[in-house]
C-alpha cells in the first residue's frame, strides 16, 4: 500500500513569504545565484554611481535627479545581465519578466531615494556617499523580490 502524503498547514501571506526565504536558504544553488546577483548587481552598483557623478559633477543636476538617472541606466544593465546569466531565464518571456523587474526595482528605488535623502538631510556624509549606503541598503530587497517573483 502507498504511503499516504503528510498533509501540511497552509501558509498563506507574511509566513508564506519566511516559509520560502527559509527553504531558499537550505539550497546551495541559491547561495551560487546569490553571489551571481552580487556580482551583476555590483556591476550596476558601480554603474550607478558612475552615472550618479557624472549627472551631479558634470551636469550639476539636483541629487534626487540625478539618482533617478542613475538608476534608469543602472537598471537596464541588471535587467539584461540578471535575465540571461543569474536566473538563467531567457527562455522567459520578458514581456512579463521585464514589468516585473521594474516594479521591483522602482520599490528599491523608492528605499534608495528616502535613505538618501535621510543621509543628506541629516548632513552626515557627501551625496556620494549617501548614494552609496542608500544603494547598498536597497540591494536585499531587490534580490529578494527578484527571486521569488521576478524570475520565479
Amino acid at each position: 500500500m502507498a504511503a499516504r502524503p503528510v498533509n501540511l498547514p497552509k501558509v498563506t501571506g507574511a509566513s508564506e513569504l519566511a516559509y520560502r526565504i527559509g527553504a531558499a536558504a537550505r539550497h546551495p544553488s541559491n547561495w551560487f545565484q546569490l553571489f551571481k546577483f552580487g556580482l551583476v548587481g555590483g556591476s550596476g552598483y558601480l554603474i550607478n554611481l558612475a552615472v550618479f557623478a557624472l549627472l551631479i559633477g558634470i551636469l550639476d543636476l539636483h541629487h534626487l535627479v540625478a539618482a533617478i538617472g542613475a538608476f534608469a541606466v543602472a537598471v537596464t544593465n541588471n535587467f539584461l545581465w540578471n535575465r540571461h546569466w543569474t536566473f538563467a531565464a531567457g527562455a522567459g518571456a520578458a514581456r512579463f519578466q521585464a514589468p516585473r523587474f521594474f516594479a521591483v526595482s522602482l520599490a528599491s528605488l523608492g528605499l534608495n531615494l528616502a535613505v538618501l535623502e535621510l543621509l543628506i538631510a541629516s548632513g552626515s556624509v557627501g551625496d556620494l556617499t549617501a548614494q552609496a549606503i542608500a544603494v547598498g541598503v536597497a540591494m536585499p530587497f531587490n534580490f529578494i523580490g527578484n527571486r521569488l517573483w521576478t524570475f520565479a
